[in-house]
């Protein structure tokens, strides 16, 4: 509750006629900047009481007796208060010196009170949607630009960070990042996790040989084990490979169990993903310096998971699991998934380490260039209003959903900021819509 408290302080939601608990008139020159350190929560703070100006720090807390609880009375670090802001007069506070602080009650609106309880518990409901029609469209194209900046820098952190784990390693980082990518989600950490595992060097040596290059990626995701599927002669064949070459250079596999096949489809399986991960690795992996390229266009970078599966894997979902018509490769939906997912924030990421920002651009622009996303959280945007151009956009929602909606930040949302302060305001259209 005190956060909400801190919102209100923060965006001038209090009203326009403050006045103390002892009568005082407040005027708020400048709030202030907030703190999320030790100390006071708002610093360098303007306010006036009763016309005259005074600087300094502004604390805030549910209850007034917090102060004391806080030990705030006794610590020099609170002497400079000149506003104390609670939610419940129940004490006079004083500085250590025995001097009384100005007090003032935060009061607001019930329909903003109902406004933000909606928004902050019921949040699987995504109250907010019923309220979206109403926020100019500028301001959701302005939010929605900012999200779509906000998940790429996101994702840019996570591709440097792999950057340094692999000890500045552009082509390693290239092979993981894209293996993670094409775990889609469900599986995108089990993929990554193979990705780390596999040596790119010993990759490089057998780049000739898809057996060897098979087996040692399922050898390292954990799935081969001479015990089972033993009549399974391309199976069994790749357990040999693996067996020979994990002591040869030293090889530690993954468990097994941290595969997701459940709410897969059976094409989709990670078996499957992982022989077309194989693929990618044939005649040598050199796809940073393709993907990277300037003159590479969409039309053309698509050619680089023009990836076909042949022998074993164009008639099993699994080890040991045959099946019919099959698809050979990557479908269009998925290749654009990559594109997304894979080659636009890897570009943005190398733009940014080396200080280029026209290559960064060009992962934004790759964004803007395809269309976007068809998923359930994208579906459930669209019928709030939301409109989806393009797969920048797509992004943005997808942002909005995990990073804000999902985590319940709700007064750091530009949505859920506007229609808070809308309902500050005692207007009556919102205030039917929170009833």
């Amino acid at each position: 509750m005190e956060l909400l408290y801190h919102y209100l302080w923060k965006h001038r939601l209090l009203g326009e006629n403050i006045v103390t608990v002892d009568g005082r008139e407040i005027e708020v020159v400048c709030p202030g900047i907030h703190n999320n350190d030790a100390g006071p929560d708002f610093s360098a703070a303007r306010i006036r009481v009763d016309g005259q100006e005074w600087c300094g720090n502004v604390e805030i807390h549910v209850r007034a007796s917090d102060w004391i609880r806080h030990g705030h009375d006794r610590d020099a670090a609170y002497d400079s208060v000149i506003l104390h802001v609670v939610g419940i007069n129940d004490s006079v506070i004083t500085d250590k010196n025995g001097k009384r602080i100005p007090q003032v009650i935060a009061t607001f609106p019930e329909s903003f009170v109902q406004l933000y309880a909606r928004l902050s518990e019921n949040i699987n409901d995504s109250a907010c949607e019923a309220l979206l029609s109403a926020l100019p469209s500028l301001l959701v194209t302005d939010w929605l630009d900012s999200l779509a900046v906000e998940r790429m820098q996101t994702k840019s952190r996570r591709i440097l960070d792999a950057l340094d784990y692999l000890d500045g390693d552009w082509e390693r980082v290239c092979f993981v990042v894209l293996a993670r990518a094409l775990g889609f989600g469900l599986n995108s950490d089990p993929f990554e996790m193979l990705g780390r595992s596999v040596p790119l060097r010993v990759m490089a040596r057998h780049s000739d040989d898809i057996m060897q290059l098979e087996a040692v990626l399922f050898g390292q995701a954990g799935m081969l084990d001479t015990s089972i599927h033993i009549f399974d002669e391309y199976y069994q064949r790749l357990c040999r490979e693996y067996f020979f070459l994990a002591r040869k250079y030293g090889l530690r596999p993954l468990k097994r169990d941290i595969w997701k096949f459940a709410r897969t489809r059976p094409q989709n399986f990670p078996t499957r993903r992982i022989a077309l991960l194989a693929r990618a690795l044939k005649g040598g992996f050199s796809l940073l310096s393709r993907v990277i390229d300037r003159n590479c266009r969409i039309e053309e970078m698509r050619k680089c998971f023009d990836w076909t599966l042949d022998g074993y894997w164009l008639d099993h979902f699994d080890f040991d699991v045959p099946g019919n018509h099959l698809p050979a490769g990557l479908s269009e939906n998925n290749i654009d998934l990559l594109l997304i997912n894979f080659a636009a924030p890897l570009i943005y990421a190398y733009g940014a380490y080396q200080g280029d920002a026209d290559t960064a651009g060009r992962g934004l622009d790759i964004w803007s260039g395809l269309e976007a996303e068809n998923n359930s959280v994208i579906r459930k945007w669209q019928k709030a209003g939301i409109l989806c151009s393009c797969a920048t956009d797509s992004q943005a929602l997808l942002q909005l959903r995990r990073e804000y909606c999902d985590r319940h930040r709700c007064l750091e949302c530009r949505f859920g900021h506007a229609l808070l302060r809308e309902a500050s305001g005692r207007r009556l259209s919102f205030h039917k819509l929170v009833q």
